[in-house]
């Protein structure tokens, strides 16, 4: 099939983005590895699309001690060969290599599938475990989003209509940080039908365990991530599948078990 027809912008500075995604019915496109597909089945008919990838204010690096600002253009291949610095002890390198497929990566952004808040991809998990904040732009200001408070179900955010997710504020980790990673797939390339994202910095006194890729925002276990961050992993590891096992009780063992495992597996990188 072929997409129902639509005007195009290709913005040149986030200015005119913003301007442009003030018309209604505007929608967002960068990579467009998702969007695509769903224009041409018509799942998706904007009005209007606004062609981000010429916009240098979405392509920016700011950081400090505590933070890096990556901006929402980045391409996960961009992340995957280092262009863009890892300040997450190899986590985000490892995740963006394990994104689909090279041709994918070459083109997808960090900022469009977030933006998209497929719950199975990689960003959503792994963003959520390090306790990223979201830098949202439009005409009328900007503000700062929290993780959690972003993704609202799938394929849901809290992005009102004329904003743009300009960059991602990843926390820098300490020099003896340990992350995790671990998604399940029928195949390579394919999304994950389970995935297990844990980071543990104990000079900041900061550790998280989550299960993704759940059919809704990642989940977050409080009490698992309480006791890493007491060093009691074996702990960790048991109330985590506690807690998964309640949190989808009224799911198939199956789906259980696959996050099980996989939460499981990325609590082993850290304590290994």
């Amino acid at each position: 099939m072929k997409p129902a027809p639509f005007d195009l912008t290709l913005a040149e500075s986030l200015p005119q983005a913003l301007a442009a995604l003030a018309a209604e019915g505007a929608k967002p496109v960068s990579g467009g590895c998702s969007l695509g597909p769903m224009l041409n089945l018509r799942l998706a008919r904007p009005s209007a699309l606004v062609d981000l990838r010429r916009v240098g204010a979405l392509r920016t690096l700011e950081g400090s001690k505590t933070h890096l600002d990556i901006g929402a253009g980045w391409t996960h291949a961009e992340i995957e060969d280092g262009v863009v610095p890892d300040v997450t002890a190899g986590l985000m390198r490892r995740v963006a290599h394990g994104i689909a497929y090279r041709a994918v990566r070459n083109r997808g952004t960090i900022g469009g599938s977030l933006a998209h808040a497929d719950p199975a991809a990689d960003w959503i998990s792994t963003l959520t475990a390090l306790d990223a904040r979201l830098l949202i732009r439009s005409a009328a200001g900007a503000r700062e989003c929290a993780m959690g408070d972003f993704m609202l179900a799938a394929y849901t955010t809290s992005l009102a209509s004329g904003e743009v997710l300009a960059a991602v504020r990843v926390p820098v980790l300490s020099a003896g940080a340990r992350a995790g990673y671990h998604k399940i797939c029928r195949k390579t390339g394919e999304f994950a039908q389970a995935i297990g994202a844990v980071v543990l910095d104990g000079p900041r006194g900061f550790a998280r365990v989550v299960a993704g890729a759940v059919e809704a925002p990642p989940l977050v276990l409080a009490a698992a991530s309480d006791a890493l961050r007491a060093g009691d992993a074996a702990k960790a590891a048991r109330l985590a599948a506690e807690e998964v096992d309640a949190a989808f009780a009224g799911q198939a063992e199956s789906f259980r078990a696959l996050h099980r495992v996989a939460v499981e597996r990325a609590l082993d990188e850290v304590r290994s």
